[in-house]
């Protein structure tokens, strides 16, 4: 029967059970140990909305050298990973201290949060794998910079999300203190129009002139001052009766 197909190397001299365990992909992060041979399972750090993550395998030959799928090889390859999270995130907090409007701050914790979990699952298997072979400073060295990175990551996530609150109240608050100035200047405008109704009503209806039909009953010019006085009191009546509603309406909607 053909081998199974892998993902690992085929040019690594590697246990059969490392084969077996490992299919057509990388999985989650995870150790591996069988004959002195250490396999580490590990993800790339995912980029800006990639669903899929990248796997990269370091192997750890049991003369202790190290070998990565796609990092060379020697002590370094744990550091060169590890540097690679680091720099993801201080160009997320680069955008972080740059970002000032909901929209930016959201681009971040939606690019940050992968970051975040995979530094944190690669703690976990660093650490796992510090325990599988506990007298190698490599390894010590990296479980100890994955948690350095792991709580970076976290305190970053952390004010993002803080940030991205405060800016979302913030707008809320904006939006609603301008409909509050906005229902006052339309109360206004109601006063305003309720005031010089009456007066437009009784001028359409009687005219004007100050020579005027009630003359008649009246001697001039306390027909014209009558109609407008009269419009004036019944402006205010009309104008209080809109401000006693307005205040009615705004006690119903207090908690």
């Amino acid at each position: 029967m053909p081998p199974p197909k892998s993902v690992l190397p085929a040019t690594w001299d590697l246990p059969a059970e490392f084969r077996q365990r490992v299919g057509e992909k990388a999985g989650r992060q995870r150790v591996m140990a069988a004959d002195g041979h250490l396999l580490l399972i590990l993800h790339r750090p995912p980029k800006h909305n990639d669903t899929d993550r990248a796997g990269r395998f370091i192997w750890r030959k049991p003369d202790g050298t190290w070998q990565a799928s796609d990092l060379g090889s020697g002590s370094q390859v744990l550091s060169r990973h590890l540097t690679e999270f680091s720099e993801v995130i201080e160009r997320y907090d680069g955008q972080e201290d740059r970002a000032t409007t909901i929209a930016e701050y959201y681009n971040v914790l939606e690019g940050m949060s992968p970051v975040h979990r995979a530094v944190r699952n690669l703690h976990t298997a660093l650490q796992e794998a510090r325990e599988k072979n506990p007298t190698d400073r490599d390894l010590i060295n990296a479980r100890d910079r994955a948690y350095d990175l792991e709580r970076t990551a976290d305190l970053l996530v952390t004010d993002v999300r803080n940030a991205l609150e405060f800016a979302t109240a913030r707008k809320a608050e904006e939006q609603t203190a301008a409909a509050h100035q906005m229902a006052t200047s339309a109360h206004r405008l109601n006063m305003f129009v309720g005031f010089f109704f009456p007066i437009a009503a009784l001028t359409a209806i009687f005219g004007t002139n100050l020579s005027h039909p009630l003359e008649k009953y009246l001697p001039p010019p306390y027909a014209f001052f009558t109609v407008i006085g009269t419009g004036f009191i019944l402006g205010v009546i009309l104008a209080s009766y809109i401000s006693g509603v307005s205040r009615w309406q705004k006690s119903r909607i207090k908690p």
